[in-house]
Order: C-alpha cells, then sequence, then structure tokens
C-alpha cells in the first residue's frame, strides 16, 4: 500500500491512498479524516502543531484563510487544520486511489 512519503507531524493518523481520494472528494467536513473535525481532536493537534499548520497553509497559499466570523476556539482549530488537510491531499492527489474504497485492512 502507498502512502504518502511526507506526512507533517500534524497528520496524527496515516493518509492511504483512498483516504486521500476520499477528502478530495468531500473534504474533511464530510468525515474522510476525523481528527481534522472533530473539535477534542483538532484542539490538541492545534495546541501542539499550530504553529506549523498555519505555516504549512501561509508557505502553500500566501495567505492563511479567513475564518467565518461567529466561530469558536474549537472551531478555529478545525477550521485551519481541515484547510491543511485538504491542502495537503491536493498537493499529493496523484497518490490517490479513486478505485479502492475499502478501509485499511480489509482490501484482499
Amino acid at each position: 500500500m502507498t502512502h504518502i512519503n511526507f506526512n507533517p507531524e500534524w497528520l496524527t493518523e496515516p493518509l492511504p491512498p483512498a483516504d486521500i481520494a476520499a477528502v478530495l472528494q468531500g473534504g474533511c467536513d464530510s468525515g474522510a479524516y476525523m481528527p481534522a473535525v472533530t473539535y477534542y481532536d483538532a484542539a490538541q493537534t492545534m495546541s501542539e502543531h499550530g504553529d506549523n499548520v498555519l505555516q504549512y497553509l501561509e508557505d502553500h497559499t500566501g495567505e492563511l484563510p479567513v475564518p467565518p466570523n461567529d466561530v469558536s476556539w474549537s472551531g478555529l482549530a478545525v477550521f485551519y487544520l481541515s484547510r491543511a488537510v485538504e491542502l495537503h491531499c491536493e498537493i499529493n492527489a496523484d497518490l490517490a486511489d479513486w478505485e479502492n474504497d475499502e478501509p485499511i485492512g480489509e482490501a484482499a
């Protein structure tokens, strides 16, 4: 199974090719990468790696995305971490597996 050769430290779970495709298709909001949309997990990750997540976004897009006006602190963590995961998947789109939608460990 092919995985992204370089995963930033803020990716707390591996991103196999089927998950890259799922994120590209529906974004993190679809549940394709749960650590980015679970308030507790996203807040913990941003607490530990937030500077790196924001730097990653700025390095690859030239600016930080603007969050909604009425977002909570936990919502900010989800917003920025989700955008970073989605960007990471876009950058590695050539590794996406659009045919295999089986969870890891269930493929024959």
